[in-house]
């Protein structure tokens, strides 16, 4: 497939996917949102992935200008652009088996948050900056903003976001809880690349199954949380990477795991 909004890149076990319409900001049109889509869907075997963006924003918020429409279009327009293009990335990126880093290079702001935020590692360069900008322009948070913020930063915060619509530099959103690292912006790609082949190396298929875990862990309740730990240790034990794991310390050896 040819992809004319993002760029896609398998550096050893890491897939790099970088939205790429540096003259717009990363505006994010439905176009970019198929795409990443379809992208996120063969993965050629990597085992972590790391979303970016060109230049100097890691994506503004939907594009208004676009031809194909926006997330924050009038009405009916918006309602569908979401459900038909948006929410199904979001519940892409979350559904994912193996972990997701996000680099985060100048603002991210509307939904380009909410992508920010769909990482299991948010890392930020010190420049970057989150925004919820819906409330300037009389609409509401989407692409999952209200049930992200409102867990990763508790409902105070939240609202000050949403209700104010101010800017949360990295360091605020570090300080905050929000964000995994906030790095000098010179070091994020580097940073942000290491993060992620480190968890590419790792027993992916036990990530995956924490990731599910911990997503799940925020609704449910705790006899849910040991139900789902219980089952999700039994098919992690059955793989390679677990016996590989209990060699290894018997042997006093850093382990080597292949993601199955």
């Amino acid at each position: 497939m040819t992809y004319e909004t993002i760029t896609f890149e398998k550096r050893g076990d890491v897939m790099i996917l970088t939205l790429n319409r540096p003259e717009r900001l990363n505006a994010a049109s439905l176009d970019m949102a198929n795409e990443l889509n379809a992208a996120l869907d063969r993965l050629d075997g990597a085992r972590a992935v790391l979303l970016t963006g060109a230049g100097r924003a890691f994506c503004s918020g939907a594009d208004l200008q676009a031809r194909s429409g926006g997330a924050t279009g009038r009405g009916q327009g918006s309602h569908t652009a979401l459900t038909r293009h948006y929410n199904p990335l979001m519940m892409k990126l979350a559904e994912l088996d193996v972990p997701v880093v996000t680099a985060v290079n100048g603002p991210a702001a509307g939904i380009g948050c909410s992508i920010a935020l769909a990482g299991d590692f948010v890392v930020a360069g010190r420049s970057a900056y989150f925004l919820q900008a819906f409330v300037n322009i009389g609409l509401v948070p989407d692409g999952g903003a209200s049930w992200m913020l409102t867990r990763l930063i508790g409902k105070a915060r939240a609202t000050e976001m949403m209700m104010l619509g101010e800017k949360i530099g990295a360091e605020k959103a570090l300080a905050w809880g929000m964000i995994h690292a906030c790095v000098e912006d010179d070091m994020l790609q580097t940073h942000a690349f290491a993060l992620a082949e480190r968890l590419a190396a790792g027993p992916t298929v036990a990530i995956g199954i924490m990731r599910r875990n911990i997503a799940d862990a925020m609704d449910g309740t705790y006899a849910q949380a040991l139900q789902r730990e219980a089952a999700g240790q039994r098919r992690a034990g059955d793989t390679g990477d677990a016996m590989e794991g209990g060699l290894a310390f018997l042997e006093k050896r850093k382990p080597a795991f292949k993601g199955a």
